[in-house]
């Protein structure tokens, strides 16, 4: 029975990872609909309606104390600063280098500020993998060709800007206390909807007239399966797993998205695109010692 409900638990997680995968996808296809804050605003809000039943289902307490209220504040406004460079690297580049490039290089730059700021003891299989990750993005990146104008361009420095202040994002949520993640992330999708219904966006003047199937489609597809349901479903697993074993899940996500993107945009995928993520998720693996296959105990 045990067995039965880790692989339900397990199909699950495959299905959240998709989710985060296909979010790029979604993201191309709603730029050509509205900018980076309606995104946003809309994104929340479908966020929080659907989320907040899922916390009083699941019964957690919506209680969260002054230090993990003040760190969801802070996380909102480095949250609306990635959903910018996202949004924008997206817009400008491709669903299928954005969702390779940002999630590879995410749990690299997590590793890179922990060491820096907070003291983690870098070994030399730390520097073997970092340095393997380092040519993985380059190869991603094409660096090989040496044309500046591509390497530099615009959509590129939004992913790596996305692929850094996501660790900043992750390392302020981990220093919450007494309080569920669910309930903090319904906190911090609440202030950031505030933040930029105050600061960068006027809600009256979103035209609603002009999203059709294709938008609500894929701002379902972002808000409701993307979030609510892939983070729900992370996080869960986190307590019931443990962290090592869900970690190993994230692999899936570039693989998604550039399934996604092929499927969905007709995107093509250079080989330096699928060399550098499989080096990058290879120096991941070593960085955080996650075991794809596991051993059976004698």
């Amino acid at each position: 029975m045990i067995k039965t409900n880790k692989n339900v638990f397990y199909a699950l997680l495959f299905l959240a990872m998709a989710g985060w995968g296909a979010s790029w996808v979604n993201a191309k296809v709603l730029s050509s609909y509205i900018n980076e804050y309606e995104l946003i605003f809309l994104r929340n809000i479908f966020t929080i309606v659907t989320l907040a039943p899922l916390i009083y289902l699941a019964k957690k307490s919506f209680y969260i104390n002054a230090k993990s209220l003040f760190l969801a504040f802070l996380v909102a406004m480095v949250m609306i600063i990635y959903m910018k460079c996202y949004f924008l690297g997206t817009k400008a580049g491709t669903a299928s280098l954005g969702g390779s490039l940002v999630t590879s290089l995410i749990p690299i730059n997590t590793f890179i500020i922990m060491a820096i700021f907070f003291g983690k003891k870098i070994l030399r299989k730390d520097i073997f993998a970092l340095s393997l990750g380092a040519i993985g993005v380059l190869t991603m990146l094409n660096i090989w060709t040496f044309e500046s104008e591509e390497i530099f361009s615009s959509h590129n420095l939004y992913f790596l800007a996305a692929s850094i202040l996501w660790p900043i994002l992750t390392i302020l949520s981990s220093k919450i206390t007494k309080t569920s993640p669910l309930v903090f992330t319904l906190y911090m999708y609440i202030i950031t909807t505030v933040l930029v219904s105050i600061f960068f966006l006027d809600v009256r003047s979103i035209d609603y007239s002009s999203f059709d199937d294709i938008f609500w489609i894929n701002m379902f597809s972002l808000s409701v399966l993307a979030t609510t349901f892939s983070t729900s479903i992370y996080f869960i697993g986190i307590e019931k797993l443990g962290t090592n074993e869900v970690s190993s899940f994230i692999f899936l996500v570039p693989f998604f998205s550039i399934l996604f993107s092929i499927i969905f945009l007709n995107e093509k995928v250079s080989a330096s695109t699928i060399i550098g993520v499989l080096l990058t998720l290879f120096a991941v693996k070593i960085l955080n010692n996650i075991r794809i296959i596991k051993r059976k105990k004698a």
